[in-house]
């Protein structure tokens, strides 16, 4: 395969073998962020869990103080006297039965999905469709509520989803590449610090193992431990 000009040049200024501060490992995704596009800063942290255990997976939403750079579309599913709500706290597209129609003929016009409770037992039968796109409201991704203004303002706001993969791996956009090093610095530690207190009381051994750092189409960067576990 064809090395690209651009991926040599990136390749020069990364030291796979380092392990960075989390300034400098910022820095450095900043400064190999040279796609055309404003990449995403990606975090991957490798926990010491079994996500094979019901009581060691490590799942939650946490809001990023600056955002992710992104916008995300939000539909609410509610019945009529709850629909005004979340209209005004901002959601793209409100309804009910007629939206629970629309995405059973294919429609996929959203990002987050956020329900009432009472209405998941017909929201529930569309699981074989919402589940694989990551759609299905869920209550401990805090898109199951009863107050669905405060969900809605909060997905709007910055607030992600995160949940441990089956090789023990947590993956979040934490900004973009244009954000400041400061703000990248504060969503970071952000998640990072809502990843720690979520260690479940099972997991036995060292929990926060290791911490990667890189943009869309950039090299990863190790983060020292001591960066993050004091």
């Amino acid at each position: 395969m064809k090395t690209s000009k651009r991926r040599k040049e990136i390749v020069k200024k990364t030291d796979l073998e380092k392990e960075y501060t989390i300034t400098e490992a910022i820095s450095k995704v900043k400064e190999t962020a040279t796609a055309k596009f404003d990449e995403s800063v990606d975090i991957a942290i490798r926990l010491g869990v079994d996500p094979r255990q019901a009581d060691q997976l490590v799942r939650g939403t946490v809001t990023l103080p600056h955002g992710t750079g992104k916008t995300k579309t939000v539909l609410v599913i509610a019945k009529l006297e709850r629909q005004e709500d979340a209209k005004n706290a901002g959601a793209d597209f409100v309804g009910f039965e007629d939206y629970l129609k629309m995405i059973q003929e294919g429609w996929a016009g959203c990002d987050v999905i956020i329900a009432t409770p009472d209405v998941m037992s017909e929201l529930g039968k569309l699981g074989k469709i919402l589940g694989p796109k990551g759609l299905m409201p869920n209550p401990k991704s805090g898109t199951v509520t009863p107050d669905i203004a405060k969900a809605v303002k909060e997905v709007k706001a910055g607030r992600i989803e995160f949940r441990v993969d089956k090789a023990g791996i947590v993956h979040a956009a934490v900004g973009k590449a244009s954000f400041e090093v400061k703000k990248l610095e504060e969503n970071l530690m952000t998640f990072i610090n809502q990843i720690i207190k979520m260690k479940p009381q099972t997991a036995k051994g060292q929990y926060v193992r290791s911490v990667t750092l890189n943009s869309s189409m950039g090299p990863g960067y190790h983060i020292n431990r001591n960066e993050i576990v004091h």
